[in-house]
């Protein structure tokens, strides 16, 4: 097997092109996997133009080493051999996007926003890196076993090819080619950014995304109003500025003070009623014990007779009320 610059042996292909071939390889020094991509000049170009290409193809692989964001794909170094320099990245195990619409169709609008987001991520960070990208296609994004959705092909010179607006167009034509379903929320992001001219900013596709793909918004410049707008709509009503967490807590405290309030006044209607039944049982005992001047024991309400106002149990016939201690 091959050793590309006395480390890197070459294992199998993984996929080819008119600009190269990329290769998983094995890191001699530390025993890693990588992917390794061999740049080829076109056939029939002048030798020093050649030169030429190849030097421009290691400085745009050397400033995209500069990215660090998980939606980019990690550029390790870069290798030479025989006068042409071999970009060594991660290696990412997934298909490409491209791969995955082929063998089974568009995405679900969810997923699709899902990837969306995450290549509009990647994009950013590349430009805020001064390495944009010159279009990214189906074939540049990669869906990793992991979940992570990986953007590659960053071709361009430091500041060199396109606007912002341009990596929102491009999107707008990735989302396209990729959801199968256009009338929902994500139809508007891809209306906005398939127009002459992107209805929308960065931040507000990205936003809109999340929301597509069903994760909410993430955290913006504004913070506290992309975290309150989930809470509103989860709780049906619109809490007001300021509202946290708490509030949603609040209306189950409330509901329960009736309940207490009930349940500590109704059983007094019971005391008073058997207080003044007893009352009564009470003057006519004494007109009784008056009539008959029976002074045998047990007659009368005695000292405990304030025991009595106990309620009866419900559906208690007769007996005796047992007395509370």
């Amino acid at each position: 097997m091959t050793v590309i610059a006395g480390r890197y042996r070459l294992l199998d292909v993984l996929a080819e092109g008119a600009t190269g071939t990329v290769w998983r390889a094995l890191d001699e020094t530390d025993r890693h996997e990588v992917a390794l991509k061999e740049l080829r000049a076109p056939a029939g170009l002048p030798a020093d133009e050649a030169l030429l290409l190849y030097a421009r193809r290691e400085r745009e692989a050397r400033a995209a080493a500069r990215i660090s964001h998980p939606s980019v794909v990690r550029v390790l170094g870069v290798a030479t051999e025989d006068g042409r320099p071999w970009v060594v990245t991660e290696l990412v195990r997934g298909l490409t996007l491209a791969e995955t619409l082929d063998a089974g169709g568009r995405l679900p609008a969810r997923e699709a926003a899902r990837v969306g987001a995450e290549v509009l991520a990647g994009l950013r960070a590349a430009r805020e890196a001064g390495v944009p990208h010159r279009g990214v296609r189906p074939g540049q994004v990669l869906l990793a076993n992991d979940g992570r959705v990986v953007v590659t092909g960053f071709g361009g010179a430091p500041g060199d090819g396109t606007d912002p607006e341009a990596d929102l167009r491009s999107l707008g034509a990735l989302l396209d080619a990729a959801a199968d379903d256009r009338s929902g929320p994500l139809g508007a992001v891809v209306d906005a950014l398939t127009g002459e001219a992107p209805g929308m900013t960065a931040d507000q596709v990205e936003r809109e995304l999340h929301r597509a793909a069903g994760g909410g918004p993430r955290t913006g410049p504004d913070g506290a109003a992309e975290t309150s707008a989930p809470r509103r709509a989860a709780g049906g009503d619109d809490p007001g500025p300021g509202a946290g967490a708490g509030a949603a807590s609040t209306p189950p405290v409330a509901s329960e003070r009736p309940v207490a309030r009930r349940r500590r006044t109704a059983p007094r209607r019971g005391p008073v009623l058997v207080a003044g039944i007893v009352g009564a049982l009470l003057i006519a005992g004494a007109w009784t014990y008056q009539a008959v001047r029976d002074d045998g024991p047990g007659t009368g309400p005695g000292p405990g007779g304030g025991a009595s106002t106990a309620p009866a149990r419900p559906g208690a016939e007769g007996g005796t009320v047992t007395p509370r201690p």
